[in-house]
């Protein structure tokens, strides 16, 4: 009975020694702050200010239209109008406020579907470059910043995505 153990032992000793080498095997993790990289890209930067000029005229126009509504309200509180003057001017102000308010919506909706289709499309490259710096740099789990409690700071690689980014997509 012991003869037969005496044969499986060593065999039993090596398979434990293998899946002890294979246990003690290193998983290299790096932390990434995705959405800081994204933001502070030159892309994303340069695509702010295109976006601002693009939409500076609509802007300017809500504006003006602000500083009509508020003399038109000044004119009213004024106090020197006929009941006559004094509706026409608040007809003119509500026609004013609903512009206003159609302009600064279509704008805040222009502006918000174009900020996200933007931000999709770097989040989109800045993800396969983020798999090419852990491929390169032997990574074998990249993790958000955002989904982790604790990490040391020498595992984040936001830096060097951002830099290669940089380099693979210029500003424009």
């Amino acid at each position: 009975m012991f003869r037969g153990l005496g044969l499986r032992l060593p065999l039993v000793c090596v398979a434990l020694c293998s899946f002890a080498v294979i246990g003690a095997a290193q998983t290299k993790v790096a932390i990434v702050n995705l959405q800081k990289a994204v933001l502070e890209s030159a892309e994303i930067k340069a695509a702010s200010k295109v976006m601002e000029a693009k939409y500076k005229p609509r802007q300017d126009a809500l504006q003006k239209l602000q500083v009509e509504l508020e003399r038109l309200q000044q004119q009213i509180q004024g106090g020197k109008l006929t009941p006559q003057q004094e509706a026409d001017i608040t007809a003119e102000g509500q026609r004013k406020q609903r512009e206003a308010q159609r302009i600064q919506q279509d704008l805040q909706d222009d502006v918000e579907r174009e900020r996200q289709e933007i931000l999709a499309k770097s989040s989109q490259k800045m993800q396969e470059v983020v798999k090419r710096v852990a491929e390169g740099a032997g990574y074998d789990v990249v993790v958000d910043i955002s989904n982790t409690v604790y990490y040391k700071p020498a595992l984040e690689i936001t830096d060097t995505v951002l830099a290669e980014y940089n380099k693979t997509n210029p500003a424009k």
